[in-house]
């Protein structure tokens, strides 16, 4: 029996990103170790249920802390040799550098490294590249490239980060692959009628600025003043990392009447109570996860054109596209919702479509594991 080693810098995100994965790796036979820093006993036993083994490891999700990621890839590597697994998959910065040089460190044998988006630190800031942000840059491109020169396969998620890392020769090309969005359970995200009355505006993300979150609340004040009936419905946790927002900027969003905050809470009962999601990023997605829930649900998408995000919606047929930090493009996006309420209904089926086709969490799956060669197609 093979043993896939699954490393990531968050438990609850094996479980929401990587659950039907571990399902099909163990129906296939292989033994699925769940490598995480900040397992609890309810993950623990999310984890085990998937019929994958959790395994503890120390790792700061965020910040950068020489001394400490050193002595964390030492001690990974130690882990991974006692392992000894087959193959070890990374994702999310931190786990696709440091583990995946654990990895080689370690002697395992395939050592696969998936970028899924480029994040914070390769994102445009809206208020100029301050020093510090330039030096991360710096620092993390000169880590990722140390790193990837020890993975024998790279899976990106879209073409315009495969094309950056070529780029900035990061990557060769013949090692690196892109799969598309990592799909979703087309049964469990199933198609729910449109929502018109009230028309009802969702977004759903990390509250990060990057996330076009104020973008969100601007246009939502400026459409408030139109259409008084209408909702803009705002999901996320706080974050602690350098884009986030603080709570007193929400609360005053909310005591003004723009938007509902519920917090950090289960997005599928909402996303049946919204007309149309909403996702004015210019942080560097992947392909966004929530977005194709939501397309999966049958819902209309407002995205911008940006990397990741440009993969979700055709412009004028499921959705519409508009330019980072446009406010007023995207008030005319949601206008258009507004005054052609039949839109929710014909474009929410297009996603629905595009959804079966494009974003299947078993086909993406099957060509991930094609891609890194432990499953024939």
């Amino acid at each position: 029996m093979k043993t896939v080693a699954i490393v990531s810098s968050q438990a609850f995100s094996l479980v929401n990103f990587r659950g039907p994965l571990i399902r099909q790796l163990v129906e296939e036979n292989f033994r699925v170790l769940a490598l995480a820093p900040d397992y609890d006993e309810d993950l623990r036993g999310e984890v085990s249920a998937l019929g994958a083994q959790p395994v503890d490891f120390s790792l700061q999700r965020t910040g950068m802390s020489p001394w400490r990621d050193l002595l964390d890839t030492i001690r990974l590597t130690v882990l991974l040799r006692r392992l000894r697994p087959d193959v070890a998959l990374a994702y999310f910065i931190k786990p696709v550098i440091f583990g995946t040089l654990a990895a080689w460190l370690a002697g395992v044998p395939h050592r696969i490294a998936m970028i899924e988006g480029l994040g914070y630190v390769f994102s445009v800031s809206d208020k100029g590249e301050s020093f510090k942000r330039r030096m991360l840059r710096f620092v993390v491109s000169r880590l990722y490239k140390l790193a990837l020169s020890r993975a024998g396969t790279i899976v990106f998620l879209n073409d315009d980060d495969r094309d950056e890392f070529s780029r900035l020769g990061m990557v060769r090309h013949e090692s690196s692959f892109v799969l598309g969005g990592i799909g979703v359970d087309l049964d469990e995200w199933s198609a729910e009628p449109p929502v018109f009355s009230p028309l009802t505006f969702l977004l759903a993300a990390r509250l990060l600025r990057e996330k076009g979150i104020a973008e969100f609340a601007s246009a939502a004040r400026l459409l408030k003043q139109l259409v008084p009936e209408a909702r803009f419905v705002l999901l996320g946790g706080l974050e602690s990392s350098p884009g986030g927002i603080g709570l007193s900027e929400v609360e005053h969003w909310v005591a003004e009447g723009v938007l509902e905050w519920p917090g950090h809470v289960h997005v599928q009962p909402w996303l049946r109570q919204a007309s149309v999601f909403v996702l004015p990023s210019y942080y560097r997605e992947g392909v966004p996860r929530s977005t194709q829930e939501a397309m999966a649900m049958g819902r209309p998408v407002i995205t911008t054109d940006a990397p990741g995000c440009r993969e979700t919606v055709v412009d004028g047929e499921n959705g519409f596209l508009v330019p980072v930090r446009d406010v007023p493009a995207l008030v005319e996006a949601m206008l258009k919702f507004i005054e052609q309420p039949k839109l929710v209904e014909s474009m929410g089926r297009c996603s629905r479509h595009m959804a079966e086709v494009r974003f299947d969490v078993r086909r993406a799956n099957r060509r991930l594991l094609d891609i890194i060669g432990v499953i024939p197609a």
